[in-house]
């Protein structure tokens, strides 16, 4: 089965991880291929930075995992061809809570889209945005994911966040999802003018060696301004720096399916 289920996934904040959710998946979007999002951040950044509402009652993905609505009345047409949106909600935050009785809380949302693999296959990739820590989501989401693509933001701790983030995934492994596997670490914020940036591009390559992209995402304003207007950067100013690196990211994200097509084959 082609591994298309992404949780895109860092235990901390303000690295990058939803503007390369937007950013990637629009892009992809734009090359034809049919994407899903999946806003599983209560903070529905996701949502509105694709030009939607966070404060549907109706479609969401807590009305999906509380058993209200079905999953493709969850789905929404975004304002990009391609790109469809299963919307986050603040009623999400409360799932943690709501849920604490159910001894398989952690495989709800694989059981759905395991359900559901009629319209999961109309999708080339599913993108799943995580929220920024180690909750309930998270797990959720590490559990119903083929692959993690990691953001990393290029500044003093990070690696340390990350092997943190690592000892994770190996617990989830060997407990709940033995088939999860790393696709790609993404260096985000990247300053060329400060040393700290290189420093930790060159210690990350040395740790994850050919997990790590070759495209690294600039820090960019225009990839900060753009959420506020609704729209991904990759619209909002596509020659920007910040852009041009996603639209590589893209082209590089491609080549990595045609080589796992190539050595199935």
């Amino acid at each position: 089965m082609n591994k298309k289920i992404l949780s895109v996934i860092n235990q901390k904040g303000g690295v990058g991880k939803t503007t390369t959710v937007i950013n990637l998946a629009t892009a992809l979007a734009q090359k034809g291929k049919k994407i899903l999002v999946v806003d599983l951040d209560p903070q529905g950044n996701a949502t509105t930075g694709l030009g939607k509402s966070n404060n549907d009652e109706q479609k969401n993905i807590y009305n999906l995992l509380i058993g209200k609505i079905s999953l493709e009345q969850s789905i929404q047409k975004s304002n990009i061809g391609f790109l469809d949106l299963i919307s986050s909600n603040v009623n999400l935050s409360g799932l943690e809570v709501e849920t604490a009785n159910e001894a398989n809380r952690a495989f709800i949302l694989k059981e759905i889209l395991k359900k559901n693999s009629s319209i999961i296959d109309n999708y080339e990739n599913i993108f799943i945005d995580c929220p920024p820590s180690l909750s309930l989501l998270t797990i959720m989401s590490l559990v119903a994911a083929d692959e993690l693509l990691v953001p990393l933001q290029t500044e003093f701790f990070a690696l340390e966040g990350i092997t943190q983030l690592v000892k994770t995934i190996e617990r989830i492994k060997v407990n709940l999802n033995p088939e999860l596997s790393i696709r790609g670490i993404l260096l985000t914020m990247f300053d060329k003018r400060n040393k700290l940036s290189s420093q930790v591009d060159k210690e990350a390559r040395n740790y994850f060696k050919g997990k790590v992209y070759q495209t690294v995402i600039p820090r960019n304003v225009r990839l900060s301004e753009a959420p506020s207007h609704g729209m991904p950067c990759v619209i909002y100013d596509k020659h920007c720096l910040g852009s041009k690196s996603y639209f590589e990211l893209a082209e590089e994200f491609l080549n990595q399916e045609n080589e796992k097509i190539g050595s199935a084959a």
